[in-house]
């Protein structure tokens, strides 16, 4: 018998960013993903299952990323994209062939080759597809992908019910048309959960008013696992409700703690409890998350490894390694990469033998077999941390072939040991300070206070227009408060790291929308037809926001199951 199980869950997500023949900031940002991070961890993959090894890991692609990646436009951009990289290595190469420095020389080649065989692998072994890429693996039983809120949306601040609705519902939608199985697990955006109880909307002057807990959701859709942060699991309080910073949400923490008592008995994140409804809660261990997330204390902080920083401009290609002097971009020293392989199988054994040595101690502690649950962002594994796709195949590799560990994914997990205790769940988040405050603060409090009457009257136009002469208005409308809801947004705003931008689109998409609905309307209440200019607003908007191509506006009119509804069926208002 094991000493215990992991499952490791990889979350993997980007806003809606496509470009639609326009050129936006965030266009790079997938195209990156893509190349640094997708591709690479399907090239692993690959070469493990050659190897006969299935290393059963839980991958998350949200909605809206799959939506993307399946875009004849994202297509079309990303091997444009490969081919500039591939040429601007090649320009390096000839000009540090010229001028030198030789070392550099040597290293375009490497870029140049990278984003050859990228290119080759998206076009060829891989049809020009990612997610049916993915999807291969799965039906291989390599791996298992859940689902996602369809633009991962921050479900507990959302200000309806039949938002949370939307975002959930349509998310597994979009996962049984992709993958052709209904899938069993769900990344909650943010790791983000809210209990029932009475809610009062955090801005504005809304009385409080019963909610429904993020997991009735998730039963009603069929889904049977969530993630969370190991404080909640514990039930502790998150440190601190910030509410010297925003007292909103010192009043939100106190009214939910009402309705949640903490557990007199010990939890631990490596076991997985059951909710009163039966949907199931895996959190995520501390220990193995500085180890591989932190740059300052973990695996990717390593002087060996590829500097992601310092860049050689116009066209960004990395030539330095991290060094020992991490905060001094101008001291950096060249970038070894067979140097640097050579850490990345200390770290793989480091992590499995930390591994062990947790799931051995509680194992001896409690003697029960425990399961560790990993989670990170995708992302990390290519893009931040360059050697990161290398380290998940060498710990893949050792795990398969040690006796004391079993490799499960999040559905496996409840076939072969279903939860023995149940559990309720304090209100909370995996941000920072356990709670909302990165997605509700001082800078963000309005984007709520714009959303939420967005919200409602999304609401009142599917239960009135769902069927009518403005319906493929009300469609896009929908669409457009989709996109706004990304809990990006708020997220880009908080970290500055891209606020003007974040601010700009959020804005957009909330305009784009309460213009549709004046059009929608109009059209429906006075039967009046859309001008040429209406028209024109209409199709631009269509093609610039054309995620969710089949979108069924009654997911917002509050059925229970709107989807199984007739085609002449009208939703109760």
């Amino acid at each position: 018998m094991p000493l215990g199980r992991f499952l490791l869950c990889l979350h993997s997500h980007m806003p809606y960013v496509l470009s639609h023949g326009k050129s936006p900031h965030g266009t790079d940002w997938i195209n990156e993903s893509a190349a640094e991070c997708y591709l690479p961890l399907l090239n692993v993959l690959d070469r493990l299952l050659n190897q006969d090894i299935r290393p059963k890991w839980t991958v998350n692609l949200t909605p809206i990323l799959a939506e993307q990646l399946d875009d004849p436009a994202f297509k079309a951009g990303f091997e444009e994209y490969c081919q500039a990289k591939i040429d601007v290595a090649q320009s390096d190469q000839d000009k540090f062939e010229r001028e030198g420095p030789l070392w550099m020389q040597g290293l375009s080649g490497m870029w140049q080759r990278w984003y050859t065989r990228q290119l080759v692998e998206f076009k060829h072994k891989w049809g020009r597809s990612i997610t049916g890429a993915f999807g291969y693996f799965q039906e291989q039983g390599a791996i298992e992908i859940i689902t996602c809120g369809a633009t991962h949306g921050y479900c507990p601040l959302l200000g309806t019910d039949e938002s949370v609705q939307a975002q959930i519902k349509l998310g597994v939608e979009s996962y049984t048309q992709r993958f052709g199985r209904a899938p069993r697990g769900i990344w909650l955006p943010e790791c983000a959960y809210r209990p029932q109880y009475d809610w009062k909307a955090p801005v504005g002057e809304a009385s409080p008013w019963p909610r429904k807990g993020v997991e009735e959701f998730l039963a009603e859709n069929g889904l049977e696992y969530f993630f969370v942060d190991s404080h909640m699991i514990r039930g502790g309080a998150p440190l601190g409700t910030y509410g010297a910073q925003f007292p909103q949400l010192a009043e939100m923490f106190a009214r939910s703690s009402k309705y949640f008592t903490p557990p007199p008995e010990e939890r631990s994140e490596y076991e997985h409890y059951a909710l009163p409804n039966g949907v199931c809660v895996f959190a995520r261990d501390p220990e193995t998350t500085v180890k591989v997330w932190s740059g300052e204390h973990g695996y990717p902080g390593d002087a060996q490894y590829l500097e992601f920083h310092k860049q050689l401009y116009p066209g960004r290609l990395r030539y330095w390694a991290i060094s020992e002097d991490k905060r001094d971009l101008g001291a950096k020293r060249p970038y070894d990469p067979w140097g640097a392989y050579e850490r990345i199988a200390g770290h793989a054994e480091d992590f499995v033998r930390t591994l062990k040595g947790a799931l051995a101690q509680y194992r001896g502690r409690t003697e029960r077999t425990g399961t560790l649950v990993a989670m990170y962002d995708t992302e990390l594994f290519g893009h931040w941390w360059w050697e990161g796709p290398e380290f998940l195949y060498e710990t893949a590799v050792r795990m398969h072939h040690d006796p004391d560990l079993e490799a499960v994914t999040g559905g496996e997990l409840l076939d072969v040991s279903p939860a023995r205790s149940m559990i309720s769940l304090p209100e909370g988040s995996w941000g920072e300070g356990g709670y909302h405050y990165i997605w509700l603060n001082g800078d963000n409090a309005w984007t709520w206070e714009r959303l939420y009457p967005i919200q409602r009257r999304m609401v009142e136009m599917a239960r009135a227009y769902a069927d009518g002469p403005a319906r493929e208005i009300v469609e896009q409308a929908a669409r457009e408060l989709l996109l706004a809801e990304a809990s990006d947004w708020q997220f880009l705003i908080s970290t500055m790291s891209a606020r003007d931008y974040a601010e700009i689109r959020f804005t957009d998409h909330v305009d784009r929308f309460n213009r549709l609905a004046d059009l929608a309307q109009k059209v429906h209440e006075d039967g009046a037809v859309l001008t040429h200019g209406e028209r024109a607003f209409l199709d631009e908007c269509r093609q610039k926001d054309a995620a969710f191509a089949d979108l069924d506006v009654r997911l917002w009119a509050g059925l229970e199951n709107p989807l199984s509804l007739g085609a002449d069926a009208r939703p109760n208002s």
